[in-house]
């Protein structure tokens, strides 16, 4: 069961972009995307797992390289700090290859349906080790 998830309805900017200014306004735009949703008290002593679905067109940023700015973007709003994050998924599908809806959260359904690029983001409790493996 999700603690929180939210989408962000944009193309998600990698680590590796060499507009800093840029990196820091969509790290702003994930918090201000997070915040919207987020109405509980900061997370300071729970280990997490992050769950991050990128929807892509046809030429996208590395899939390892949009996660650290999405973590750090929600320090301070959803956990104290990011050492809290035990687990990280993180996956990219083309939205032109088709993707069966009929078991995603809801929220990733309204995602693929819309048709855009967008990053869905789930955060749980993290679990023990051999629940993963």
């Amino acid at each position: 069961m999700p603690l929180f998830e939210f989408l962000i309805k944009q193309r998600p900017l990698s680590l590796q972009t060499r507009n800093r200014n840029n990196l820091q306004a969509w790290k702003n735009f994930v918090r201000q995307e997070a915040s919207k949703t987020w109405n509980d008290t900061l997370i300071e002593e729970q280990y997490l797992h992050v769950v991050i679905v990128y929807l892509s067109d046809d030429s996208p940023p590395d899939v390892d390289n949009i996660v650290k700015p999405i973590l750090d973007a929600l320090v301070g709003l959803i956990y104290e700090d990011d050492v809290l994050i035990a687990d990280v998924e993180s996956h990219r599908r083309y939205l032109s290859d088709g993707i069966e809806i009929t078991n995603l959260p809801e929220l990733l359904q309204s995602g693929v349906l819309d048709g855009e690029e967008c990053v869905y983001i789930k955060i749980e409790t993290s679990q023990t080790l051999e629940n993963y493996l």
